[in-house]
């Protein structure tokens, strides 16, 4: 199967599927923690810090990462990696939060459930746009991007180099793994699980060790069919590392929090409710 890019103008400007999806991603991400603030009865608005905290930190800590490994400016409407978006949201939901006094901990457990989604979500961004895909396949389920970042030609895949079957005409497009699709599911599935795991019985911050350990594991697998130039490890990428690490300081959060502690976050500062006159 064949599929396209989704891109329109609108009064002059060119947007995007993943423009609209990572919008989507940011919205519903805030609304997921606004929900869970409601039900602990404290202030729904801090859900808005968050996200601005995260759509600053995410976008430019991923062009970051990019330039890092890639080069190139710092304005670009592409270039974006996952692994330095987290990164630069992290560090700026944990300023955000210091600003208004709200515990770390709690910080990081009220987003869990909401970074799962919206990646999930970001994800179908990347899909439309047709990057971040996965190896040629013959699976009845391959997908071909003539008009991907970059297209699915054998030359294009060639110069990652992936092996190609000898004779394949250099502009031959090729049906690949669509692995976005991939992680929309896997991180569905996850997003599924932390909402429900969201009542646990052990210490603040123990959900986001969970998130940790689960996105650590999907990323790891997801990456042995992805398309990538960057296996310097072997068979293994730098993504592959990254989530080897997200995975053991997942799992040391776990393992220190999995006992209840007493701390209980105090409706104080940015989680005040707020009052009317």
């Amino acid at each position: 199967m064949t599929v396209y890019p989704l891109t329109f103008s609108l009064f002059g400007f060119e947007i995007t599927g993943f423009g609209i999806l990572m919008m989507l991603a940011f919205l519903v991400a805030g609304w997921v923690m606004q929900l869970e603030l409601q039900r602990r009865g404290l202030n729904p608005e801090f859900s808005a810090d968050v996200v601005v905290g995260g759509v600053i930190g995410g976008i430019l800590g991923a062009r970051l990462w990019y330039m890092a490994l890639h080069g190139g400016p710092l304005l670009s409407r592409g270039g974006l990696v996952w692994y330095g978006g987290f990164l630069g949201g992290v560090i700026a939901v944990v300023a955000m939060g210091w600003w208004k006094r709200v515990p770390l901990r709690f910080t990081f457990e009220l987003a869990a459930p909401a970074l799962a989604l919206g990646h999930g979500l970001g994800r179908v961004g990347c899909f439309l746009v047709q990057d971040d895909y996965g190896m040629p396949t013959t699976m009845p389920w391959g997908l071909k991007f003539p008009q991907g970042q970059p297209p699915t030609t054998a030359a294009a895949l060639a110069q990652w180099g992936i092996e190609i079957p000898a004779g394949t005409p250099p502009s031959t497009v090729l049906a690949v793994h669509p692995t976005q699709l991939y992680e929309v599911a896997a991180l569905l599935f996850i997003f599924w699980l932390l909402w429900r795991l969201r009542r646990h019985e052990h210490a603040v911050g123990w959900l986001f060790g969970a998130y940790l350990v689960a996105i650590g594991v999907e990323r790891f697998l997801v990456e042995f069919v992805r398309a990538k130039d960057d296996r310097f490890l072997g068979v293994f990428t730098l993504a592959q590392a990254t989530s080897i690490v997200l995975l053991i300081v997942g799992l040391a959060l776990m393992r220190w929090l999995r006992t209840p502690d007493g701390f209980t976050p105090r409706p104080v500062d940015g989680l005040a409710p707020r009052t009317t006159d």
